[in-house]
């Protein structure tokens, strides 16, 4: 379902993300430096690193991080298929928790993170600053490339999150038909609608399911009650200024470097030192 809400004309995060890739890959390659090694936060289908790998002098090694470790597995030798002078080590982890990378390789230039699909948007604003806390440290004399969505026209925003075809709707909804299934709920799918809305003050999207009327569910023995227009808070997707990534960034510890966006500036990509 996510990967068809990345397709939809409405969405344009993705899409506006591997443009910006895809024009400055030479810009960002001179920043990283010759024999990288990347650690990729949350790599998922790790499709956007192609673009990253492809313009970088002579790659080392590449540690895609990622709680799916099956998942991971597959991408990971899909893309050592395709890169086979390229080091490829998945790592099965939460990367929000500290963990111990690999020794670097001999030869290895810099270390470099890669975070991109704005994901820290997901993240509160002390989880966002821990994260990035976190990425310093273990990151600490290369640095972190990391894509961010941008504040605009709320219109815009509603318009990504509340797609014509409904698939953001099916994608939220989704969690409870995995409730039903995973924690033995007793949700009725029909009994909820999705909700997404920009919170302006606060600068993010807030996806919600509404209860259609009162009732009550099942969840691991409990019983919870919902009153009508009562709901369940499934997402936030915080938007950013580049001043303002930029002063968080700083907090946390990393040096502010170049920033790359695209010509509406609706997305950016963020170089930061570590």
């Amino acid at each position: 379902l996510f990967d068809h809400i990345c397709e939809l004309p409405e969405y344009y995060p993705r899409r506006t993300e591997l443009g910006i890739l895809g024009a400055c890959a030479g810009e960002i390659a001179a920043q990283i430096g010759p024999n990288a090694e990347i650690v990729e936060f949350g790599a998922g289908s790790l499709t956007k690193v192609r673009l990253l790998l492809d313009a970088l002098e002579s790659p080392k090694r590449y540690l895609p991080i990622d709680i799916s470790g099956e998942h991971l597995e597959a991408a990971a030798a899909r893309l050592k298929a395709d890169y086979p002078a390229l080091a490829v080590q998945p790592i099965a982890a939460d990367y929000t928790m500290p963990l111990v990378l690999p020794a670097p390789l001999a030869g290895a230039g810099r270390r470099v993170g890669f975070f991109p699909g704005s994901t820290i948007g997901n993240f509160e604003p002390d989880e966002a600053l821990a994260f990035l806390q976190l990425a310093a440290r273990m990151l600490r004399g290369g640095g972190l490339l990391i894509g961010v969505d941008l504040v605009k026209d709320p219109d815009r925003l509603h318009a990504a999150y509340n797609d014509a075809q409904g698939v953001t709707a099916a994608f939220n909804l989704n969690l409870l038909r995995r409730a039903n299934a995973e924690l033995s709920a007793d949700f009725d799918l029909d009994g909820f609608s999705h909700a997404a809305f920009y919170n302006a003050p606060m600068r993010r999207i807030e996806m919600h399911l509404v209860s259609r009327r009162a009732q009550s569910v099942q969840l691991r023995g409990e019983r919870f009650s919902f009153e009508e227009g009562e709901t369940l808070h499934t997402e936030y997707s915080h938007k950013f200024t580049v001043e303002g990534l930029q002063a968080l960034a700083v907090r946390a510890g990393f040096r502010v470097g170049a920033v790359w966006t695209d010509p509406e500036r609706l997305f950016s990509v963020h170089w930061l030192v570590s």
